[in-house]
């Protein structure tokens, strides 16, 4: 898949909107999570590189068309400004005069950061209205924002209609890396899925089934596979209407000479949040009381001889609780095993949400081929599925 990108002589002295995602957390009113941030920087900085007045438009939490002052983006601007290392110029609106105003009194080299998209509900709406009335100061408009290219809002759809639009460099890594994976991937293909739930996956596995060789299954949409083949769970995560989908799934990968690895053993415990009494059990003799949290050091010695000789490796969902340390072993040992492929050569792709915190947190973000920004959108673009803020793109 190519994308359509920005060369300087595009965008040279023109008025440039650029759609990130600026959608971070906020602790005491200070950005708490730069990542987001600085995954923008190639392009903002290439576009100041060739002359262009940068505009950059995204949206934060959700205040449901309504102007609420906690998520209001001047809390991002001064972190915007140390990460970019420019002058920023915040505006308190994304449409209308002041845009206009701001805009004609940028200095050289200053970017120009606009209120909170959401602040319109016109903006998740797709309104055309709504989109008019942000492009109408600009010349251009760049969308990098690919954690939000799922969505069919005013700013990563209708406004596509409206301007010469562009892909900014951070998207076009994320579609590159992603469409490796998902695409035609060399084999040993190994696919590791965890998190909570299975209902957030069936897409992913019914697209990747038959182009992987290995389907490994952590966290807690394990105990709906184990429960299914009548493994006790005890008080673990159970999706009862996913059983029988769990089943179709087991039996859709013998035929298809695909093997699905379940976790051998587990770390038991009462709560996520404590791990006080906690223990390592076989599957085969969870506690009644007690709820699986992690997979354990086993599971962990399996999954790893499978990672380690794959060629392509993507991984969306930790395999427990890894917030907690007293859970975060399996996901460390995990990782560990995905860096090792990375080092023999191997394409390595963290899919985003959670999996990404758990890189970020853990250490290993830098180990690995790629991480990406995307949760909803990269599960999606792994499901085959036509995203609206990238369609638009394609050459």
């Amino acid at each position: 898949m190519k994308l359509r990108g920005f060369s300087g002589i595009d965008v040279r002295g023109k008025n440039v909107l650029v759609r990130v995602d600026f959608n971070v957390p906020l602790k005491n009113g200070e950005v708490a999570d730069a990542t987001r941030i600085r995954a923008h920087g190639a392009t903002v900085a290439a576009l100041l590189d060739a002359g262009a007045r940068v505009a950059l438009c995204s949206h934060l939490g959700r205040p449901k068309g309504k102007r609420v002052p906690e998520m209001s983006l001047s809390h991002v601007a001064g972190e915007v400004e140390r990460v970019f290392k420019a002058p920023v110029r915040f505006c308190e609106d994304c449409i209308g005069p002041s845009v206009d105003a701001s805009l004609r009194g940028l200095a050289g080299r200053e970017l120009l950061l606009l209120e909170n998209l959401r602040f319109y509900k016109e903006e998740q709406e797709n309104d055309r209205s709504f989109a008019e009335k942000l492009a109408a100061p600009f010349d251009i408009f760049v969308m990098d924002a690919f954690s939000a290219s799922h969505r069919a809002d005013a700013s990563t759809s209708a406004i596509m209609e409206l301007l010469p639009s562009y892909s900014g460099f951070l998207i076009e890594r994320e579609v590159e890396m992603l469409s490796r994976v998902s695409g035609n991937p060399d084999k040993p293909f190994v696919l590791i899925l965890g998190g909570a739930k299975v209902s957030d996956k069936i897409g992913v596995v019914e697209n990747l089934m038959e182009k992987t060789s290995s389907i490994l299954i952590g966290g807690g949409m394990a105990f709906t596979f184990l429960k299914a083949l009548g493994k006790p769970i005890g008080r673990s995560l159970l999706e009862v209407d996913r059983i029988h989908f769990a089943r179709e799934m087991m039996e859709k990968a013998k035929r298809h000479e695909v093997d699905i690895l379940l976790p051998l053993d587990v770390v038991a415990g009462i709560s996520p949040d404590s791990s006080e009494g906690t223990s390592v059990t076989a599957v085969e003799s969870m506690p009644e009381g007690l709820m699986g949290l992690d997979i354990g050091p086993r599971s962990v010695a399996l999954f790893r001889e499978r990672i380690v000789g794959a060629r392509t490796v993507l991984w969306n969902g930790p395999m427990g609780v890894f917030e907690n340390p007293g859970f975060a072993a399996g996901t460390k040992g995990v990782a560990d095993a995905v860096v090792e492929c990375t080092r023999r050569g191997g394409v390595t792709v963290i899919g985003g949400g959670d999996t990404a915190a758990a890189a970020a947190s853990l250490g290993f973000a830098d180990g690995v081929s790629h991480v990406s920004t995307g949760g909803g959108a990269s599960l999606e673009f792994c499901e085959g599925k036509a995203l609206p803020g990238i369609v638009p793109l394609i050459e």
